[in-house]
């Protein structure tokens, strides 16, 4: 029980670390970075208080979806309905419904570059679904929100519940099935699977799935860069910038495949390159914590994320529930 802790407080805690090392060069190109950072990128979390983005964000309104749930038939709404409350502390008067616990720290109410999807979504009225989507976005705001579901669920439940759960926001197939594809990695890791076994044992199931092409195209390409001698940085140029889900998710196992003992580098690695760096960051904590516990991080960043308190308490509900097996 107590490595099953440190995976489920590692996956969240890792994914805001990287979420954090990544949000100072969210915009900057590689060679920007290094201009301002040195040769080696940015390497460690900013001095004192390192801030989280609205990837984190909406990471622990997702939990908090999950932990108001009772019922299965219920998860997906009360997600949407706890993104709604992430909505209202970004300055957007709409009514709340269903109090929950985030919206009353007013850390959370700080507004951190949030994705123009989500917020055009959530601001519609109306909740997207994969069978009537709302948009044909599919950016990476839809997977790098989803690991608490993985955290709970059992490998197919993630799988289906990640999808569905980003299609509220994003309705292109590449905007839902990296969120299935990254909760269940998550779940079989947490189930016991190694890295490797789980990014194959989902590729093998994207293969079953209609349109789920580009996913499965792009961690076929992650997965073979990982066992190949090419230069981390060209491997990762080659997969894209991160900006859309299939990039972001598949930048993220590259790292965590290339540095699956080693959580520090793969998350300096996931963050030095010209795209998405604090989504592609948080996604490869997630993965890395999962798989490597909270013993591996770095204590100093465990320390100097913000939030920790928060994040800590949700991943500690969440452990609770998903000894209840609630879902």
């Amino acid at each position: 029980m107590a490595r099953e802790k440190e995976k489920i407080y590692g996956c969240l805690l890792g994914g805001a670390i990287g979420d954090a090392l990544g949000y100072p060069v969210e915009f900057m190109s590689h060679n920007r970075i290094i201009e301002t950072y040195g040769d080696e990128g940015i390497n460690d979390l900013e001095k004192g208080k390192a801030f989280i983005s609205d990837d984190t964000q909406m990471t622990l309104f997702t939990a908090e979806g999950i932990l108001l749930t009772t019922s299965k038939e219920r998860v997906v709404d009360n997600i949407y309905l706890a993104y709604l409350r992430w909505l209202s502390t970004q300055g957007y008067n709409i009514p709340v419904v269903e109090e929950g616990w985030l919206i009353h720290d007013n850390r959370l109410h700080a507004r951190r570059a949030p994705g123009n999807s989500c917020i055009s979504s959530l601001q519609s009225g109306k909740m997207g679904t994969i069978v009537n989507p709302i948009n044909n976005s599919k950016g990476c705001g839809g997977v790098m929100r989803v690991a608490p579901l993985g955290v709970l669920c059992p490998p197919d439940e993630a799988f289906t519940y990640g999808m569905e759960t980003a299609a509220i926001t994003h309705g292109h197939p590449s905007g839902y099935y990296p969120a299935g594809a990254l909760a269940r990695i998550i779940s079989l890791i947490l189930k016991g699977e190694n890295m490797v076994q789980a990014v194959e044992d989902t590729m093998n199931f994207l293969k079953e799935h209609e349109d789920s092409e580009e996913t499965l195209h792009m961690l076929q390409r992650a997965h073979r860069l990982s066992q190949e001698e090419t230069g981390t940085l060209e491997a990762i140029n080659s997969l894209g910038q991160g900006w859309v889900g299939e990039e972001a998710l598949a930048i993220a196992v590259y790292c965590s495949l290339k540095f699956k003992d080693d959580f520090k580098n793969a998350l300096i690695a996931a963050v030095n390159h010209d795209g998405d760096s604090d989504s592609t960051g948080a996604i490869t904590g997630n993965i890395m914590g999962a798989a490597l516990g909270t013993e591996k991080i770095p204590e100093q960043w465990g320390y100097r994320v913000e939030l920790r308190d928060k994040i800590n308490m949700m991943a500690e509900r969440l452990l609770y529930k998903h000894e209840l097996y609630y879902i």
